[in-house]
């Protein structure tokens, strides 16, 4: 079973993800994560307990909007590392629709983001194949004071208690 960062620790990642272009019926007895077009031309007639989504860098989350919360894991697709589109999508979910189920960064994310990623809102990662999970786990830490606010601190630094 492939191994994931979520919460801070490694563990065994147990979701499947679906491809882009899927339209077969929903695996029962998987955790899916299924394209959200798929969902949103599907969402009527799916009746799946465990169900998660993932978002391509090039679909619009205002489609999603407030619907996000019935999700237990959204994955936003990094499919380059020059592909920032992700971090917006993260704050939007978070800020903006209130998610607050787990939110993973899945594609290409690498370490040197992993920092900046957990600030937007993302809370577990896949990284690519290869990566050493122990050195990326501890970029998490890259830092230990942060001055502006994000989704992993609403408060910028001087609002802060000291």
């Amino acid at each position: 079973m492939p191994k994931i960062i979520n919460k801070d620790k490694i563990v065994d990642d147990k979701w499947v993800v679906l491809p882009k272009n899927y339209s077969g019926n929903l695996p029962e007895n998987q955790l899916s994560l299924a394209p959200m077009k798929y969902w949103l031309e599907n969402k009527e007639s799916i009746r799946i307990a465990v169900l998660g989504l993932w978002i391509d860098s090039d679909e619009d989350v205002e489609a999603l909007g407030e619907d996000a919360n019935q999700f237990p894991l959204i994955a936003v697709n990094f499919p380059s590392f020059t592909d920032g589109r992700g971090f917006s999508t993260a704050r939007l979910l978070r800020e903006r629709f209130g998610y607050n189920g787990q939110l993973r960064a899945i594609g290409n994310p690498n370490r040197d983001q992993l920092f900046y990623l957990k600030r937007c809102g993302f809370d577990s990662f896949v990284l690519p194949e290869g990566t050493d999970l122990e050195a990326a786990l501890e970029s998490l830490k890259d830092f230990s004071v942060t001055y502006q606010n994000a989704a992993d601190q609403p408060n910028p630094h001087f609002r802060r208690d000291q």
